[in-house]
């Protein structure tokens, strides 16, 4: 049984629900960096693809909310919870994370600066969150349109990208290796623009596809289009973004069926497309009233 440290899982919930009144959607963590919370379906056979429709929590970065009530019931359902995780690529600031590893034996501070001088971005001042092992996290804020996908040294050696479906370890979390921290001057910065030119670098380039299908008007012809311009890797994020888009501006249900079709065009499964809509719906949904 996970051991219990009362005083770090306050200061997590603590620094979480602060951090949730900036907009940053957040989970707890374990010392180990990990969700504090084990999937539900872990010991199901067969499990279906799940991101939280079941209503129980366990669904990783699928649980993050700004919710302060919801907050504070993820981490009393793990109270062995140390550190919180902070959910990229989701509304208002559209998270992305350049972390600087030093880890790999490579100086990525080092290859950041040669990509920004040989494609002439500067990185902005930001947040910047400090690591354990020396390492460097860089929030930075995407545009509304556009899915960052999350990977690992494919920009530079030992520089590993966090974006939608990803999560950032929180500054004030403790784990196993120490305690991750906001590098001075830092911490009342809202996360900077990414730069365009750094942008294009992150977005690998959309593959050509068929003709979408019917959809409602131009809105959803173009959310259609976002989907089929997903590749592998990227086609789930791409979708959970379009579908969420879709029902905030009141045509999710009618776009269902024609995003699933273009989800199954780029590869996904459809059972796992209507498992992410359906995701989707249950984000966005209107929170009820609260009682008095």
């Amino acid at each position: 049984m996970a051991t219990i440290d009362r005083q770090a899982t306050t200061l997590a919930l603590a620094h979480a629900l602060s951090a949730a009144e900036r907009g940053l959607a957040v989970i707890p963590l374990s010392r180990t960096k990990l969700p504090a919370l084990r999937s539900p379906h872990r010991d199901d056979p067969d499990p279906a693809p799940c991101h939280g429709e079941c209503g129980r929590f366990g669904h990783g970065v699928y649980d993050a909310s700004t919710d302060p009530r919801r907050i504070r019931e993820l981490f009393a359902a793990a109270p062995w919870a140390t550190g919180y995780g902070i959910a990229c690529g989701l509304h208002p600031h559209h998270l992305i994370g350049i972390d600087l590893d030093t880890k790999s034996g490579t100086d990525s501070s080092a290859a950041l600066r040669e990509l920004a001088l040989r494609h002439l971005f500067t990185i902005p001042e930001t947040v910047v969150v400090l690591t354990p092992s020396g390492g460097r996290h860089l929030w930075l804020s995407g545009p509304p349109d556009l899915v960052v996908p999350n990977s690992a040294g494919r920009l530079a050696p030992g520089i590993d990208i966090r974006g939608a479906g990803g999560y950032l370890v929180g500054p004030g979390s403790h784990t196993d290796h120490g305690v991750y921290g906001t590098a001075p001057g830092t911490a009342h910065l809202a996360p900077a623009p990414c730069p365009s030119e750094l942008l294009r670098l992150l977005t690998p380039p959309s593959r050509r596809h068929p003709p979408a299908p019917p959809a409602t008007g131009r809105q959803g012809q173009g959310l259609v289009q976002f989907v089929l311009a997903a590749h592998e890797g990227q086609r789930n994020t791409r979708l959970f973004w379009a579908a969420c888009r879709a029902y905030e501006n009141g045509i999710g249900a009618e776009l269902t069926d024609p995003l699933v079709e273009a989800a199954v065009r780029t590869g996904l499964a459809e059972r796992e497309a209507r498992s992410t809509i359906a995701s989707a719906a249950r984000m966005t949904a209107p929170a009820p009233p609260r009682r008095s």
